[in-house]
């Protein structure tokens, strides 16, 4: 199997590279040693540096298992929490209810007429 790069627009590499930034920091704010992070989390640690150099190639469960042994876990539950656009898109696919339109009742005749 080759490794081959994962090509991202510009805008997806910065991400990549503050999320790996981010880890990093939260990783020595703990003063975690990179060898602690890669026992705990049983990776390699090329693997750890290339996560908080934000590399693309990672496989996300790895980003995940370093997630869980910094405690940041629950943050990856908000990804994606509150889709604005996506429910937005979503109400406008359902159905609309429509009514009948009324029955006009001929003029004189009352309800309680049979």
């Amino acid at each position: 199997m080759t490794n081959r790069a994962t090509p991202l627009y510009p805008a997806s590499a910065k991400e990549m590279e503050a999320l790996g930034q981010r880890i990093r920091d939260a990783r020595l704010r703990r003063r975690f040693s990179m060898e602690t992070v890669c026992a705990r989390a049983n990776l390699s640690r090329p693997t750890l540096y290339k996560i908080e150099n934000g590399d693309p190639s990672v496989a996300v469960g790895f980003y995940i298992q370093v997630l869980r042994v910094l405690g940041l876990l629950g943050d990856l539950s908000l990804i994606a929490k509150e889709d604005a656009l996506g429910r937005r898109l979503q109400d406008e696919s359902l159905p609309q209810r429509r009514r009948a339109p009324r029955k006009k009742t001929p003029a004189g005749a009352s309800d309680g007429e049979a």
